[in-house]
């Protein structure tokens, strides 16, 4: 694997057109379900470290997990546990291209994360550091003819969770930070912020959400939703579509999971099982 082939992102066009990228959520750190929706079709797995599957700062299985998708032509959207630079740092030296930052409530959070995805960073240097780790081909990149550092930041994708009341009121500015891609907003823990923990349907929330949407779409800023929380069925897909997403989850292994064996318990009448 060449340092090149490493630094490939599957979400490079993001925002260039109306194209939609589908993908669904690991949960549980496994490589095998990674590789599984790769050769269903989809385009990028979920994979969240703020709550769930390995540390942020676990290497080995951040590799681990970035090999199985490159294996299997997915790419990894990974939530970071918080926008602290060596976090940042730690995990797109695994090898991951895509990453969404939580908790961010200024410009200011934002830009000193988006600082450290970058070598170089709005016309000025960035924070991120030169390393032989696996994003660079364990060092092979910088003795090729192409500018290592340069086909990185070309690589890297930035996304900002909007979950918080504050981050609502700072849209504008957030929006303005430079080399953000994609926003997701967050109906699940902006409901909690608000004081209506799961209310996605509450006046208020809705409201705010869909004024996030809404300044996104006036931005051309594409968004990523996922099941439940933005969108259900094919009807809800299709909407959440016209109304900006262009990253759509479609689930995680506990969903389906459960939903298929829901479905084939019923195959059983309550006599046959006792």
């Amino acid at each position: 694997m060449s340092g090149t082939d490493s630094q490939r992102n599957r979400l490079a066009g993001l925002g260039d057109g109306e194209r939609v990228y589908a993908g669904a959520a690991v949960e549980t750190a496994a490589e095998s379900l990674i590789e599984l929706y790769g050769a269903v079709g989809l385009d990028w797995v979920w994979i969240d470290l703020e709550h769930k599957n390995a540390s942020p700062l676990d290497g080995p299985t951040l590799e681990r997990l970035t090999r199985a998708g490159e294996c299997s032509g997915v790419a990894l959207v990974v939530r970071l546990p918080d926008g602290d630079p060596a976090t940042v740092r730690k995990v797109l030296d695994a090898g991951v291209r895509t990453v969404v930052v939580p908790r961010v409530e200024t410009a200011a959070d934002l830009r000193r994360a988006a600082e450290a995805c970058y070598f170089e960073y709005d016309s000025g240097a960035g924070a991120r550091g030169l390393s032989q780790s696996r994003s660079s081909g364990y060092g092979t990149a910088y003795l090729g003819d192409e500018s290592y550092h340069r086909t990185e930041d070309d690589a890297v994708r930035l996304g900002v969770l909007v979950e918080d009341e504050r981050a609502v009121q700072n849209l504008p500015a957030i929006l303005d930070v430079p080399e953000l891609d994609f926003v997701f907003p967050g109906p699940g823990d902006l409901s909690v912020s608000m004081g209506h923990p799961q209310e996605y349907d509450h006046p208020d929330v809705r409201a705010q959400i869909e004024y996030v949407e809404a300044t996104c779409r006036d931005r051309s800023i594409p968004m990523l939703g996922t099941y439940h929380s933005t969108f259900t069925g094919r009807d809800g897909t299709r909407q959440a579509i016209e109304r900006g997403y262009r990253l759509l989850s479609v689930g995680n292994e506990y969903d389906f999971a459960a939903e298929i064996l829901r479905e084939r318990l019923s195959w059983f009448t309550d006599d046959e099982r006792g």
